[in-house]
């Protein structure tokens, strides 16, 4: 690791100043490059280092605790996540608002002793350098033995057992923000969105998430704008985006989500504080590490049980479960109300926003371990994870009027498609166990969905440029001819269900249109076959034995015989 010398090189002489100050030396120099041997010296040979290191603030030497225990450097992403951000400021903004007076962290505590630096580093000739937070090589040694009081994580290590099978975070909820945002656009009713495919995620959640991120406006629709950037956005901004409106948003309730329960009366919670709550445990749980999930979950009933009561009132929440009908009150039911409280944080927005790993001790079983995840650090901190695809796919177009886009065809381009067409599902794709798996999402170009479209002001000549402009080949002929002709005269071609009627004779027609059941027969196909309209085989049937033919009827069922 860097020096001292070498940590405070290329500072100006205003930041030597003050890190000089707060060791009580006197700095006389003219310029940075003149005092920093000064100031190098001053610090390393200072006749009561240990008492300045004892004398700092508890937080800030929990932080010099934390970098000791790890061999003098964490890497600068988790250091941030968990002591506090230094905050970026060029000299005249930081000579006016003195951050060394006024740290916003325990790492700014630091900073400006000059007892931590940031650099890029590598510890193994095969790794790639990563950025660092750490304590100065030379003065490692000098460091006197600390102690923290920052309280051990809650729960234990996860058994080999328990963190069998892997669930690695994903950002899969961004390709579900497109189908839903797609889907509330489309005005599509409630049976419509229920057939919509979400991954983990709940339609109810996921909506919930899109409200907290502002996307959609006090009808529940997209905002054009929002959406519109979105969509466009990276997918690090995206997943970043979505994940600090979901920590930071006071209405998102995520006790009302839980399955299996019934919420009655006029009660309320604070769904922001109880959440804020278990966000802090879980950064506590160390890097790189499976944890136990029943563990956690059980030492926060033993030493937090009122994270979300701070009364510890356990009677006034009129909660039933619904397959019981029976009340959950009394703290006797804290595992089936504050216990899966805990554990839907954990395996939903956590995982479902890319901040936990999950695992479990056999596929398709409920999950029994967490892990901080590769973005954990980033997405804690509103910044993006800087290793999410491009959005850079093609879009496949069939000439039966199939499109198929893939989880990487650009979000704002299926977004168009799909107000365009119908939805015919989604598909997954083979992928490594314990990997996200690729998703195809198919769409079909059908009269209906154009109609839609037209009444919204979109025409066809807008989706034929949207798909020459992402197609992986050129469109079929086919397609184009449709599609302008339905532009320039509407649907050309209908399939209908119909009902048909045939007799022996044409007399029977003839006395047939002299009956009350005239009114039920349609367009003629020849002498002896006529159309009906649906449902009224009834009324033909009596109209005809009225006038002395008998007639039955022939339905026919899957299997082709009659029935």
């Amino acid at each position: 690791m860097p020096d001292l010398e070498h940590t405070l090189q290329g500072r100006d002489l205003g930041f030597l100043r003050i890190v000089a100050g707060t060791w009580g030396l006197e700095l006389n120099a003219p310029d940075a490059a003149t005092a920093l041997p000064g100031v190098v010296q001053g610090i390393l040979e200072h006749a009561d280092f240990a008492e300045v290191i004892e004398a700092l603030p508890q937080d800030a030497k929990n932080v010099l605790h934390s970098l000791m225990q790890n061999e003098g450097h964490i890497l600068w992403a988790a250091f941030i996540r968990k002591f506090g951000e230094v905050r970026r400021m060029g000299s005249a903004r930081r000579d006016r608002e003195r951050p060394d007076l006024k740290p916003a962290s325990a790492a700014e505590v630091l900073w400006y002793r000059g007892l931590i630096g940031r650099a890029f580093l590598t510890f193994s000739p095969d790794d790639e350098p990563q950025e660092y937070a750490y304590i100065p090589d030379d003065l490692l040694p000098l460091m006197p033995t600390l102690s923290s009081d920052t309280p051990p994580p809650l729960g234990r290590p996860a058994s080999p057992v328990e963190s069998a099978h892997p669930t690695l975070a994903s950002d899969r909820i961004l390709d579900d923000a497109c189908t839903l945002l797609a889907a509330l656009r489309l005005k599509m009713d409630e049976d419509e969105l229920a057939s919509l495919s979400f991954g983990s995620a709940s339609l109810d959640a996921l909506k919930g998430i899109l409200q907290a991120a502002r996307l959609l406006d006090y009808d529940g629709l997209p905002h054009p704008e929002r959406t519109r950037a979105f969509l466009e956005a990276p997918r690090g901004e995206a997943l970043a985006q979505l994940a600090q409106a979901w920590m930071e948003d006071k209405y998102f309730n995520e006790l009302r989500l839980l399955p299996g329960l019934k919420f009655e009366g006029d009660w309320t919670n604070d769904p922001l504080r109880t959440r804020q709550v278990i966000l802090g445990l879980v950064g506590q749980i160390p890097e790189n590490r499976w944890w136990s999930l029943p563990a956690f979950v059980t030492a926060i009933h033993e030493q937090q049980p009122d994270f979300q009561r701070p009364a510890g009132d356990y009677d006034s929440w009129f909660i039933r479960q619904e397959s019981s009908g029976s009340f959950l009150r009394g703290f006797s039911a804290w595992d089936d109300v504050d216990g899966a409280l805990v554990r839907f944080l954990i395996c939903g927005p956590m995982h479902w926003l890319g901040l936990l790993d999950l695992a479990a001790p056999e596929l398709g079983a409920p999950p029994t371990a967490l892990r901080l995840s590769r973005w954990a650090a980033a997405l804690w901190n509103h910044t993006p994870p800087d290793d999410l695809p491009a959005e850079n796919a093609p879009l496949q177009v069939n000439s039966d009027g199939r499109i198929i886009l893939s989880s990487l065809t650009p979000r704002a381009v299926r977004y168009q498609v799909a107000r365009f067409c119908h939805w015919n599902g989604e598909k997954t794709t083979d992928g490594k166990p314990g990997l996200p798996h690729p998703v195809e999402y198919h769409y079909r170009i059908t009269p209906a969905s154009l109609e839609r479209a037209k009444a919204q002001g979109l025409r066809p000549s807008q989706l034929l440029g949207l798909l020459r402009r992402h197609s992986e080949s050129p469109l079929p002929p086919s397609i184009i001819q449709a599609l302008e002709r339905w532009e320039n005269a509407g649907t050309q071609a209908r399939i209908e269900q119909v009902v048909i009627l045939r007799v022996a004779s044409p007399e029977i027609l003839s006395v047939l249109r002299k009956t009350r059941a005239a009114r039920f027969l349609g367009d003629a196909l020849n002498e002896t076959t006529i159309l009906l309209r649906p449902g009224t085989e009834d009324q033909v049937l009596n109209a005809l034995a009225e006038s002395g033919y008998f007639a039955e009827i022939d339905r026919l069922g899957e299997s082709g015989q009659k029935d």
